[in-house]
């Protein structure tokens, strides 16, 4: 079967990596081949630039500079890990990819034409094939993170979960007229929902579209639990 290429994108707290996990454990039990990576990083040099990236350390440099280096992390990764996998048949799940520069950058106000260009040479012709916004409201997600840093004793938040309520909701507005403009590539999931009504409408939009998914059925998460109890 061929690969595909699936991104994740939302903002803070929205619930991706849950959903990422879920996702392919979904395609797993079909009998797919499937990675998960993630934005900035995903690869060995890409995971380099992320340090300096979530660090605030690039703040300096401004949007533009940071931009510029998502884009040679984005470009590290396609080369090292996405389109390997894509080669040899593997799906990708991406938690992030350049929707989220597009939005971040974008609204800290870089030029768009400049995003394009940047994210043209790092994508190099590798396009998702499909892409799950996980929709929440700003104050829900950002409560989300400061819940999950208390129970996990994280630090604190990193560079871009420090700003204003209001900056992260002007990023769900640029996120959802994103969707809308490319309604053919994305799938808008509303996030305040329990995690398992997430999870089946993640799944109901990814066989709605990938029609060649085996026909074994997944058994869904609660099923799965019952089974291990």
């Amino acid at each position: 079967m061929e690969g595909r290429f699936i991104t994740f994108e939302g903002g803070e707290g929205a619930g991706k990596s849950t959903q990422i996990a879920r996702l392919k454990q979904r395609l797993t039990d079909a009998g797919l081949d499937v990675i998960v990576t993630r934005e900035p990083g995903g690869s060995p040099g890409a995971e380099k630039i992320r340090e300096i990236l979530l660090s605030g350390e690039a703040k300096d440099l401004g949007p533009r500079g940071e931009a510029m280096l998502f884009a040679a992390a984005r470009a590290d990764h396609v080369d090292h890990t996405i389109l390997p996998a894509l080669e040899r048949g593997a799906w990708v799940l991406c938690d992030r990819f350049a929707d989220s520069t597009r939005v971040y950058q974008g609204e800290a106000g870089v030029d768009p034409k400049y995003l394009d260009l940047l994210e043209t040479a790092a994508v190099a012709g590798h396009w998702p094939d499909m892409t799950i916004l996980i929709d929440i409201p700003a104050d829900i997600g950002l409560g989300r993170v400061s819940k999950r840093a208390e129970e996990q004793g994280i630090s604190g938040p990193d560079r871009f979960e420090l700003d204003d309520v209001s900056v992260h909701e002007r990023r769900r507005d640029m996120f959802l007229a994103l969707a809308a403009r490319e309604a053919d590539r994305f799938v808008v999931i509303d996030g305040t929902q329990p995690l398992d009504k997430v999870e089946d409408d993640v799944w109901q939009a990814v066989t709605g579209k990938f029609r060649d998914i085996g026909t074994q059925q997944p058994t869904s998460r609660g099923e799965t639990d019952a089974k291990s109890a």
